[in-house]
């Protein structure tokens, strides 16, 4: 059991921490994976952001994922080509299905990134986050995006999935790392003593407030640099 997903940050990073991790960048997918994956920023001194994944789905089925897409600039489509093959459906009817779920995409990406470019995870180590998988569905659509844009290496991290998730996501990531793996998983809220439905407003305070830690850190470092120089320059003088 986790407190919170606040808890399951904390103790995610505790862990990640002892690798210590080449250029660190962590995305988390929204909404519940936020929370942790701040908790994970803050422990690793890394840039936190998002990847946002919209499911597009079947024609009559929208359940039943045809292909989804991922924010980028431009964003990455990953099919699902068994579905495609079942449902004998071509580029064009594909792309009239993906046309109709990008205004959502665009939606998200406005209210949760507003200005700000997403980050380039280009030669990062790139740490996936979420409050937890059942399926893993949504973790490998992002995996297999994130692989287009030529990062170091990706890494999952999860406070709890049951272990046969955990075995597909390990053949998809360079490094799976899941603190709780049941072998009879129940529902994801079993797991936690709190776990509240997000709202797009928390989530973009709790981005902004991890932007305005970032930056104030950075500041915080560019002052001690500047500082220590100028001693140097003094005792030379």
């Amino acid at each position: 059991m986790f407190r919170d997903r606040q808890d399951a940050g904390q103790k995610l990073g505790a862990s990640l921490e002892l690798l210590q991790l080449k250029d660190p960048i962590v995305l988390a997918l929204p909404r519940g994976g936020v929370p942790v994956a701040a908790e994970v920023a803050k422990a690793l001194h890394a840039p936190l952001d998002l990847v946002i994944v919209r499911k597009v789905g079947a024609p009559g089925n929208p359940e039943l994922a045809v292909a989804a897409i991922v924010d980028g600039e431009p964003p990455d489509v990953v099919l699902n080509r068994e579905i495609v093959e079942a449902y004998s459906l071509g580029d064009s009817a594909l792309r009239v299905l993906i046309a109709q779920e990008r205004p959502e995409l665009e939606r998200r990406r406005a209210a949760y990134r507003g200005r700000e470019l997403p980050l380039s995870v280009a030669g990062k180590t790139v740490i996936v986050v979420d409050d937890g998988a059942a399926t893993g569905t949504t973790m490998k659509v992002a995996i297999r995006a994130l692989k287009r844009r030529s990062p170091r290496k990706i890494i999952v991290a999860l406070p709890v999935a049951p272990p046969e998730t955990v075995d597909e996501l390990a053949q998809e990531a360079d490094l799976t790392i899941c603190l709780n793996q049941p072998a009879r998983f129940r529902a994801l809220g079993y797991y936690y003593g709190n776990f509240p439905q997000l709202s797009d407003d928390e989530v973009i305070d709790m981005l902004t407030l991890a932007r305005e830690d970032r930056r104030s850190a950075a500041q915080t470092r560019r002052s001690g640099a500047m500082a220590m120089a100028k001693s140097r320059h003094d005792a030379q003088s």
